[in-house]
């Protein structure tokens, strides 16, 4: 079988990278300098011309803030619009898109309980609004829809990088312990997408969630990022999110229920702080 990944050059897409040496089929990596997915002609065309069967979309537009002030017909275009063209590419030739959402398709406004995919959406900003166009998009063909929450790796722009970055360069900092879900790790992801893939388990199409298992602050995942690299120095302290003024309102609870996924793929997921262990190994902090 002959895979598309988009956006391979992201957080996603690097780690798929990675993995693709493990697998039995033929992987091809794009970025937007080498496909335009909001092209349609371009995506069909590569596709046909490739003879892709399956797309690993990891392309996305994730700057919220800007996606709330100033880039919303781009958040629209890439997160919604290109997606279609992705998913009528995979019409054409009977094959199964894999795309990845998010937990801000979903307001936050709950009685602190996780999420289930059975939950009607309700996105409170341009972001999740243009992510929740994305899963529509997708589900017009052959679709896994995967929403994930707190996306962090060892490449790029991340809560992970920033903190440790942070963390060793200033005496304190200040983090909001009034916003709960969980961290997961980037690889833990692609890996369980990959062992969908390999285990030939593409027909049991449908919208899951993946994220790591547990829950915790913003300033938790701070606070462990600041003790297991060794940063005791700095001290972290816990803010409310009222105290960084931001154009975008953020969930207040968006822990993700992943049963559904765990029934459906016979797949265990790792604790947050395991896979946040295994990734600042790579890092070479641990």
């Amino acid at each position: 079988m002959n895979i598309l990944v988009t956006g391979s050059n992201g957080q996603l897409g690097r780690h798929f990278q990675l993995l693709a040496p493990q697998s039995k089929h033929c992987w091809h990596f794009t970025d937007v300098a080498d496909l335009d997915i909001t092209s349609r002609e371009a995506v069909i065309g590569y596709v046909q011309s490739h003879h892709i069967s399956l797309i690993v979309n990891c392309a996305a537009y994730t700057n919220v803030d800007k996606a709330e002030t100033d880039d919303q017909v781009l958040a629209a275009t890439i997160n919604g619009t290109a997606v279609g063209n992705l998913a009528e590419a995979m019409n054409q030739v009977g094959g199964t898109l894999i795309h990845f959402s998010t937990d801000y398709v979903f307001g936050g406004n709950r009685n602190n309980a996780p999420c289930t995919e059975e939950e009607p959406a309700n996105p409170i900003g341009v972001y999740g609004q243009t992510k929740l166009q994305g899963e529509q998009e997708a589900a017009k063909c052959r679709s896994l829809i995967i929403r994930t929450s707190w996306l962090y790796s060892e490449y790029g722009k991340n809560f992970l990088l920033t903190m440790l970055r942070l963390t060793a360069e200033r005496p304190e900092v200040r983090v909001v312990f009034d916003q709960v879900g969980t961290p997961t790790y980037a690889g833990d992801l692609a890996r369980a997408v990959l062992g969908i893939i390999e285990e030939g388990k593409l027909d049991l199409t449908g919208t899951y969630h993946f994220a790591n298992e547990g829950a915790c602050s913003w300033y938790d995942f701070a606070y462990t990022i600041a003790d297991l690299s060794g940063h005791t120095s700095c001290q972290v302290l816990p803010c409310h999110s009222n105290e960084y003024p931001s154009p975008v309102h953020r969930p207040a609870y968006s822990v993700l229920d992943k049963t559904k996924f765990k029934h459906t793929f016979g797949q265990a997921i790792p604790h947050w702080t395991d896979g946040l262990r295994r990734c600042m190994h790579n890092l070479s902090i641990l």
